[in-house]
């Protein structure tokens, strides 16, 4: 008697597991435009994770593309037609057949969830009421967590346009300055590279006072060839530039990441979990 409920549980446990497993994340929305709806639900956030089994409706004259977490592979489907996510490809149940791409790609599920989260988030906090803008003098970049290159422009809210500030850079730590420069107008560019893998301060001064002090870090030479090789071009296609976002997220160039999501909105305005995470 022991040895067959011993049997059973483990035959339950094994099903439990099996259930978890159908029900893990494979794919996730890369794009869409117009009707789309996930298993009856409508209008589905960008980068929703999928499951294996998920049915996608696309309506008429509009179109979506689901990507695959592990492959890279990209499916574009356009409606009217229904499809169903299988666990390594799109399937076509009615409609027009999906159109595959292959990419690079291969999309950190943590950074997906995170990243998600923040949209929706962000897009109800929005709904209730609008940022302030802040008009005080401050430092604006780079100000939070690392930066994709060696060679950054950085930038500040000056009191007036008309008044130089004092740039001052120093490896954190120390107090002898790395570099000293003066800029009209709220933005600097060094004159030279940076090193990779450092921790940086700095701060700027108008009129002898001083507007704001910051620190950043640089990546690493493997992450910064690995953001060379995988930034796209501007006519890249939606996806690939949303995807070097979410890589630009992934690495801590948070600021980076922003104004990248800051471009897409632009672009798509259809797509409000985009301004969200620009702001």
């Amino acid at each position: 008697m022991k040895l067959l409920v011993r049997q059973f549980l483990l035959f339950i446990l094994a099903c439990s597991f099996s259930l978890a497993d159908a029900a893990d994340p494979v794919a996730f929305l890369s794009d869409m435009k117009g009707e789309v709806k996930i298993d009856g639900a409508a209008r589905p956030p960008l980068l929703s994770e999928l499951s294996g089994g998920q049915r996608l409706a696309v309506g008429r004259d509009s179109q979506a593309s689901v990507m695959y977490i592990a492959s890279g592979k990209e499916y574009v489907l356009k409606g009217p037609a229904e499809y169903v996510v299988n666990n390594t490809e799109v399937a076509g149940t009615s409609g027009t057949p999906p159109v595959t791409r292959s990419t690079e790609w291969r999309a950190n599920g943590k950074v997906l969830v995170q990243v998600a989260q923040s949209s929706a988030a962000s897009v109800r906090m929005r709904s209730v009421a609008p940022p302030k803008r802040d008009p005080e003098p401050r430092l604006t970049f780079p100000t939070d967590g690392a930066v994709a290159t060696l060679q950054p422009r950085f930038a500040w809210r000056p009191e007036g346009d008309k008044e130089p500030g004092e740039f001052v850079l120093l490896v954190a730590g120390q107090e002898k300055p790395v570099h000293k420069g003066k800029s009209v107008g709220g933005s600097y560019r060094l004159p030279a590279k940076l090193k990779p893998e450092t921790e940086y301060a700095w701060m700027v001064t108008v009129a002898g006072s001083e507007i704001g002090n910051g620190r950043f870090r640089t990546l690493s030479n493997e992450a910064l060839h690995q953001v060379e090789k995988r930034r796209p071009a501007s006519r890249s296609e939606f996806s690939d530039r949303l995807l070097f976002t979410l890589m630009l997220h992934e690495m801590g160039a948070h600021q980076e990441a922003k104004e990248s999501w800051a471009r897409l909105a632009k672009e798509r305005s259809d797509l409000p979990e985009l301004s969200a995470l620009a702001q």
